[in-house]
Order: C-alpha cells, then structure tokens, then sequence
C-alpha cells in the first residue's frame, strides 16, 4: 500500500514539474520551448513517419482529444465541483441582492452585505487554488506536446489541410489575428472533444 507521505512527494513534484514548463515557456522564451519539441520529438516523429506528414492535422486532431481527455479527467477528480457550483449561485444571489440594496439605499443591508463580501472572497480563493493546481497537471502533457507541434510545423511550413469554406490552406499561414491555422485547427479540435467528454462526466460549474 502507497503511504501517505509518499502520495504528497509525488503530487508536490508533479505540481513543481508543471509549474517549471509553464514558467519556462514564458520566461525562457524560445529556445526553452524549442528543446522541449525536439525532447519530445523522440517520441512523436516515428508517429509522424507512421501516418506521413502530410497527414500531420490527423495527428493534431488525435493529440487534442487526448489532452482534452487528461484535462477534463484531471478536472473531474481535482476540483470540488460541488462547492463551485454553490459558490457561483450565492455569488448570483449576492449581486443580486447588493445591486438592489444600492437601488434602494439601504444602508442597513449594505453594512450587512459587506460583510458576506468577506466569505464570497474567501470561497472565491478557494476556487482559485482549486483550479491552479489541475492547471499544473494538465500542463505536464499539454505543454509538451504543443511545443513538439510547435517545433514540427515550423519545419514543415508548406504542409496544408482543407478547412470547410476557406478551402485549403497552409497550417502556418494567419487564420485569425495572429493564430495559425494549424493552432486555430488544434483548438477547435480540442474545444469539441472537451465538451463532450464534460458533458458525458457531468463536468461544470452551474
């Protein structure tokens, strides 16, 4: 049987894990991340070789649902989705109830609302550091991975796919602003898988 004390060693170097990718993909800039894409590239490129270049945006589709799988499990086993939901319905009923006292200029209610202020900030504390913590996780395949597409569409910058209306394109050209289409086509892909592994694990605030 796993103890205790060896649970949390390996949560506090799982979290510390991915605290340095997020901060060294921020802080180190490009070389940081382009290390970690060739690191992981070890492991991706035979898939590459597998399935052919020109298929990367399979590949892209593929690595979305598996990281929007990993988030959303994540998620559902970190998160007191019990106590988000309530905080976000007395958080409703707060606003409600602070914006009618001011209509109203109830100086008594005011004073009394002020003070639930206080225990909505605490509980929305709580929410923050309740959410931190999967962000690390989720971090430690999410970020790798990204920066391996990263890495990989950079040196194959003529590789397409044909999006619906737009035609074919080039992954590495503008979709929006200055995402890729590549990018614009890894979070769609992500964002549709997510929502229905959400849905199927009843995963949500209110």
């Amino acid at each position: 049987m796993v103890s205790e004390a060896f649970k949390q060693q390996i949560d506090r170097f799982l979290l510390a894990l991915g605290i340095s990718l997020m901060l060294g993909i921020m802080v180190l800039g490009q070389d940081f991340r382009q290390s970690v894409g060739e690191a992981v590239g070890i492991l991706m490129d035979p898939v590459i070789t597998l399935v052919g270049a020109e298929n990367f945006h399979l590949v892209l589709f593929v690595m979305a649902g598996i990281t929007a799988a990993y988030a959303s499990l994540i998620q559902k086993y970190s998160i007191d989705w019990d106590l988000m939901r309530n905080t976000q319905e007395r958080m409703k009923s707060f606003q409600k109830e602070f914006r009618e006292a001011q209509l109203s200029q109830n100086t008594y209610m005011l004073k009394k609302l002020e003070d639930q202020r206080k225990e909505m900030m605490d509980d929305q504390m709580k929410m923050t550091k309740q959410q931190f913590k999967p962000m690390a996780y989720i971090s430690i395949l999410s970020l790798p991975l990204f920066m391996w597409a990263y890495y990989f569409i950079s040196g194959h910058e003529f590789a397409t796919m044909n999006f619906p209306f737009w035609g074919e394109q080039l992954l590495t050209d503008k979709a929006f602003g200055p995402f890729q289409y590549w990018i614009f086509w890894y979070f769609i892909s992500s964002l549709g898988v997510s929502q229905l592994i959400r849905k199927a694990l009843n995963i949500g605030g209110a």
